[in-house]
């Protein structure tokens, strides 16, 4: 019954409404869109795209899924229209680039050790090597199961998939990360 309350609260764009759904899904978007392999500033421009797709869809959300699960639905389908975006344009200075990344998501400067600094850039660096070599599909799936913990209904619905064929892209994405991580580092230990 909460659910169906829920639903109208968000059809009807009750404040108290939106700005709950904004306060308990800005967090793990603006994770989920970093997971995808966006810089900061793009993964704040996606969460705001996403809130405002949302607003714009609010009369039609009659809560056949989660707030959150149709959320993910607009962060995937807006993800995939940026990078078509980013690929057209020109790639950043790589002096602007350390520059942004001194500074954390608030923008706080953020000083680390240069060891810490060197291990963390390596192993991002790894990371993100990586995952560039995963399917969009996979990296999104990969990072909703794994980090943001996502239920196998709701990941199916995100990426508009079987179940059977989302194990077959969480297995195929963990495989290939594994490779290439042990390729990278030698092989298992």
């Amino acid at each position: 019954m909460e659910d169906v309350v829920a639903a109208a609260d968000l059809r009807a764009r009750r404040p108290e409404a939106i700005e709950r759904l904004v306060r308990e899904n800005t967090a793990p978007l603006f994770h989920a869109a970093l997971g995808l392999g966006f810089r900061e500033s793009d993964a704040e421009e996606l969460v705001q795209d996403v809130f405002v797709a949302f607003l714009e869809a609010a009369p039609r959300f009659e809560g056949h899924s989660t707030p959150r699960t149709f959320l993910f639905g607009i962060l995937y389908n807006k993800s995939s229209n940026l990078r078509r975006r980013r690929l057209k344009e020109v790639s950043e200075d790589e002096v602007d680039a350390r520059y942004d990344g001194r500074f954390n998501a608030w923008g706080i400067w953020s000083p680390k050790p240069p060891e810490q600094a060197a291990l963390d850039s390596e192993l991002k660096t790894h990371l993100e090597e990586c995952a560039g070599g995963l399917s969009e599909d996979q990296r999104l799936a990969f990072y909703l199961r794994e980090v943001e913990g996502e239920s196998t209904d709701s990941l199916c619905n995100i990426l508009g998939v079987s179940g059977t064929n989302l194990r077959v892209i969480l297995f195929r994405a963990r495989n290939k990360l594994r490779d290439c991580l042990e390729a990278r580092w030698g092989g298992p230990r």
